[in-house]
């Protein structure tokens, strides 16, 4: 079977987050919400379930912690114990919840550049974190990877957690099995508790790239883990929240389900449907959305050359704009007619995100204006 991923959808008027942030002649690449449809083997089972005239509480179905267990050892050969598995209603709450409860008075480790949410972290729980910058192998074009000496050396007696995203974001690495049994290393030997924002795991574009699920591939360190995926990156279902942390130590797992208890929302049954649906897919629609992404990147890549990190995996770009004055880039860019995100967001101002996850044709004329736009700058040397 052959999916539309260059179909047209209209979003104006859905009240959509993407597409309401800027005016109407603004082309978005910003957040990480693709303009490609959700494939029909997760959109009928919700107009199935919507047949029923009541959508009421729900609890978590039994068959949605077996489709993903299924998932996880189909896909990462890990077997991990139903019990092990915690839903919640999206992987940033979790992160929160996760800073709150695990390290109340402790301190947090940050690679940077990283999501956003990851940098209030710390505000968010009233206490502190220390934010490390990623290292950028040989020159821009080159692989960002953990510092570790750095890390190592900023660490204080309070730093109890590291927070990371493998795929990470915004910077596009697919970390290899040697950086993660490093990883793994600096967790045991720093007694930290590792919580791994796993989403983008199959969101693979480079042909070297493999996800490896640090707690399955070193089970030593699997009491030191939370581990957080969702199906709602790859499927595009990002509004219908729903997120599994897999949480093996008994202890840290009790700690954070008496946490959330009254404090996080139940987990909406349509958002439960489409999960499910989304983890039993075993089709070919992930690979021919990889061959798409993968030719936008292509494309991407021959309008802003060496602007361009190397993309391993997501479907975000990381654009440098450091020899560029631009007191404002998100400001500049929108004047250009493109929706990006400042890289400052997300820890380094030398970059803008760009979410190349469109129909050709939109990227194309995206393209167009970010050529102009980067050509038009002023130059800061």
């Amino acid at each position: 079977m052959s999916y539309q991923f260059n179909q047209i959808i209209n979003r104006q008027n859905t009240h959509s987050t993407k597409w309401s942030k800027f005016n109407p002649q603004t082309l978005p690449f910003w957040v990480a919400d693709m303009d490609i449809a959700a494939p029909d083997f997760v959109m009928d089972p919700i107009r199935e379930r919507l047949e029923h005239p009541i959508i009421g509480y729900t609890d978590e179905p039994e068959s949605l912690t077996e489709a993903f267990s299924d998932w996880l050892e189909h896909h990462y050969q890990w077997q991990v114990p139903a019990h092990w598995i915690v839903w919640v209603p999206g992987v940033v709450p979790m992160l929160n919840l996760a800073a709150r409860t695990i390290a109340p008075d402790g301190q947090l480790l940050v690679p940077t550049p990283v999501y956003y949410p990851f940098l209030r972290l710390a505000e968010n729980a009233g206490i502190t974190d220390l934010q490390i910058p990623l290292t950028a192998t040989k020159n821009a074009r080159g692989l960002w990877q953990m510092d570790f000496d750095a890390m190592e050396a900023a660490l204080t007696p309070a730093t109890q957690m590291m927070v990371i995203c493998n795929p990470q974001n915004p910077t596009g690495r697919c970390y290899s099995r040697a950086e993660l049994s490093a990883l793994a290393r600096f967790i045991e030997k720093h007694n930290l508790l590792l919580v791994t924002d796993e989403i983008h795991c199959n969101i693979l574009l480079s042909p070297d790239a493999r996800h490896y699920p640090i707690a399955g591939l070193f089970p030593e360190i699997a009491d030191r883990t939370i581990s957080l995926y969702a199906a709602t990156k790859v499927y595009n279902i990002p509004g219908l929240t729903c997120a599994a942390a897999i949480i093996p130590n008994a202890q840290i797992r009790k700690k954070f389900t008496q946490a959330k208890a009254g404090l996080l929302p139940g987990i909406s049954p349509l958002s439960y449907v489409a999960s499910e649906a989304a983890f039993r897919d075993r089709t070919d629609w992930v690979a021919q959305l990889m061959q798409h992404l993968r030719q936008n990147l292509a494309d991407l890549s021959s309008a802003v050359g060496d602007r361009l990190s190397p993309i391993q995996a997501t479907y975000l770009a990381w654009i440098s704009i450091k020899d560029l004055a631009l007191e404002d880039p998100e400001s500049y860019f929108a004047r250009a007619g493109l929706g990006i995100s400042p890289g400052a967001q997300f820890g380094d101002p030398d970059f803008i995100r760009f979410n190349f996850g469109c129909p050709q044709s939109t990227l194309h004329e995206g393209l167009d204006r970010l050529k102009k736009a980067l050509n038009d700058a002023p130059r800061a040397y």
